[in-house]
């Protein structure tokens, strides 16, 4: 990395002339991821001809000179902590953890102790990657607390730089299994809605026509309880904010125990008695304290040997006993 005080000096050849500044850039520092690149950008860390330019897609032209400049990477403060995860498979390059449904993923608001960068800090040393920044060393893709399951992180910033691309290109497949309301019709679609930030409500997402980002969930039913809930498989192409939980609430299926998106405790009640579920089964459902999503699977090829990696998490026991009272 350059000190501060030294930009890198790149040149416009006939190879990127014409290239969106943020692609061209990525090509030309194959180091650094594109959205860090960009991230760079628009913090005006990116001279143009001496001219500083804080717009991604603006398209470069022959014989510009590009100044970049890598600010060092701020020094983590939070200290390291000795918080069990369940590592499924590591290597020099990555891990594959099982994130439990308690865990917050990375510092915040309310959340400064206890997450699992900071187990993964404790786990890792110093070797994790730095692209995610100071608040989320080696983290290549996120879930919500409330979410379990697998997820990557990379140990270094080739690492991070290639499963990264990989999310992008939608070449890393994720496989989740959602319990949601309602008995889901077609058992086989695809949800193409766009997700934005809702109008009104700033911690939830929603269905955005205008302004949106696009968004892709392709779904299987595994099974129907009646007409009370179903058991869905969902597989994402993009990855935008509570991408699975916006779209299953956008088609009338919203996740059992989702506390932004959910289904409302009197009609979840209401279906599943009259689906002929008892008491002692349709309470439980009711009072699920989370979200009843779970990531199962992943697969992607690695960043070092090519290899295709896929990997496999079994149903937390809080979300099968769930599943086994109602069959």
């Amino acid at each position: 990395m350059e000190e501060e005080n030294s930009p890198n000096i790149l040149e416009v050849t006939e190879a990127y002339a014409g290239q969106r500044l943020d692609k061209a850039l990525s090509e030309m520092c194959p180091d650094i991821s594109r959205s860090r690149l960009k991230a760079l950008i628009v913090q005006g860390q990116v001279r143009l001809d001496q001219t500083i330019i804080e717009n991604p897609s603006l398209k470069v032209k022959l014989g510009q000179v590009i100044a970049l400049l890598v600010p060092d990477a701020e020094e983590y403060e939070v200290c390291p902590e000795d918080i069990p995860i369940n590592i499924v498979y590591e290597d020099e390059d990555l891990l594959v953890i099982n994130k439990s449904a308690d865990m917050v993923v990375h510092p915040g608001a309310g959340n400064w102790t206890g997450t699992l960068v900071h187990a993964l800090l404790h786990h890792c040393g110093d070797s994790l990657s730095g692209i995610g920044g100071v608040t989320r060393p080696g983290i290549v893709h996120r879930l919500d607390k409330e979410t379990s399951g697998l997820m990557l992180v990379a140990k270094n910033d080739l690492a991070h730089r290639h499963l990264s691309e990989q999310l992008a290109d939608r070449s890393l497949s994720r496989t989740y299994v959602a319990l949601v309301a309602g008995k889901v019709q077609p058992a086989l679609g695809t949800i193409d809605l766009p997700i934005g930030r809702h109008p009104r409500e700033r911690i939830k997402m929603a269905v955005r026509q205008q302004g949106g980002k696009e968004a892709i969930t392709n779904y299987k039913v595994l099974e129907h309880f009646g007409e009370a809930l179903s058991l869905v498989e969902c597989k994402l192409e993009t990855g935008r904010t509570h991408q699975i939980r916006v779209h299953m609430d956008a088609i009338k299926h919203p996740l059992v125990g989702d506390p932004l998106y959910g289904e409302q405790p009197t009609r979840l009640r209401a279906l599943m008695k009259k689906a002929g579920y008892e008491k002692e089964v349709y309470e439980p459902c009711i009072s699920f304290p989370r979200q009843a999503l779970h990531a199962a699977e992943i697969a992607f090829i690695h960043p070092r040997t090519e290899d295709r990696m896929e990997f496999k998490a079994y149903l937390p026991n809080d979300l099968q006993d769930i599943i086994n009272s109602l069959k």
